[in-house]
């Protein structure tokens, strides 16, 4: 095991909460203020292990995730390996460079992964390294997915914007109140792996090449439509534009980010997660470099994201059919 691993025995599956994030060296300071929330609302009788997957994270950023562990918190590190399905995507991915691609790195994917790669493990949980946690995510962990594949939050940002109605609905076949947020994800590891789920994932890549608006999050949609269990708002609560109270965890999502603007709501909640994770300075330099011309940027950004949405929402079948009734079968 490396030196960068500590922590709780992993292989004791039925005493640990495993608990997945997936960075780069570009998401190290934001994953270590989720990581520190998490381990400080971790309740003092449950072990918890945090499984870092990554790419490119170099020594020293892993050193620093490695010294936020707790007596019952475990940091692993899970280097990605580019096989056949990392292959694909990385093709996929590298096409996706227009006006309104988003989301085109591969470490979006990652989280299609874990099940395939962690067959130690029945259950699982999959955060973003833009969330806070305000209460102890072993208590997500115990939830009852019944018969569901995985539990997530209808998409409020969706919800909020007609353009992303039209696209979900017309585009992915999905229904806007049915349509998730891939941000925070309660897994049963064991149905995802009967479902060959990273295999459909990667063959329905091939097959349409599609030009989606969040592709991962997208396929996850459809290739699960009907067996996701919608989680409360608590567990994905987004504050701007929301209320936060009751909230347990915090997911600052899309480009209103703490680490670059003043007026972000529950900002001071990520600042006091961030301090003595020794990533302190590092973002409040970020911060204080974030100019005028790059929240404009970022704003062209969402435009040109909106924008393709509606256009994409002008097909007259979905651009990834057929793949419901493949996996009904």
């Amino acid at each position: 095991m490396s030196i960068f691993n500590t922590g709780v025995n992993p292989f004791k599956k039925t005493k640990v909460v495993p608990v997945f994030l997936t960075i780069t060296d570009d998401y190290a300071k934001y994953a270590a203020a989720a990581i520190n929330s998490l381990m400080k609302h971790a309740a003092p009788e449950r072990n918890y292990r945090v499984i870092v997957m990554y790419d490119k994270l170099g020594w020293r950023n892993r050193l620093r995730l490695r010294n936020l562990v707790t007596r019952n918190c475990a940091i692993e590190f899970h280097k990605m390996k580019y096989n056949l399905y990392m292959q694909i995507i990385v093709r996929y991915c590298a096409k996706r460079t227009g006006s309104g691609d988003f989301f085109s790195s591969a470490v979006y994917y990652y989280r299609a992964f874990i099940a395939r790669l962690f067959p130690q493990y029945d259950k699982g949980i999959y955060i973003d390294s833009d969330t806070i946690l305000m209460g102890d995510i072993g208590e997500l962990y115990d939830a009852d997915l019944g018969d569901k594949v995985i539990a997530a939050r209808v998409d409020p940002k969706v919800a909020a914007v007609p353009e992303f109605v039209r696209y979900v609905e017309n585009a992915l076949g999905v229904p806007a109140k049915e349509y998730v947020n891939s941000g925070v994800l309660l897994m049963d590891l064991k149905k995802l792996r009967k479902l060959r789920y990273i295999t459909r994932m990667t063959d329905l890549i091939r097959e349409y090449d599609a030009d989606l608006v969040a592709p991962d999050q997208d396929y996850l949609n459809v290739i699960l439509k009907g067996q996701i269990k919608h989680l409360g708002r608590e567990w994905n609560c987004q504050p701007e534009g929301e209320s936060y109270r009751g909230a347990k965890l915090l997911h600052f999502n899309l480009s209103k980010k703490p680490w670059y603007h003043e007026d972000v709501t529950c900002g001071e909640l990520f600042w006091k997660a961030a301090k003595g994770t020794g990533f302190y300075g590092d973002l409040m330099r970020e911060k204080e470099s974030y100019s005028i011309d790059d929240a404009k940027e970022a704003q062209m950004k969402i435009t040109a994201l909106i924008e393709k949405a509606e256009r994409l929402s002008k097909v007259e079948t979905p651009l990834i059919g057929g793949l419901i009734k493949e996996v009904k079968e």
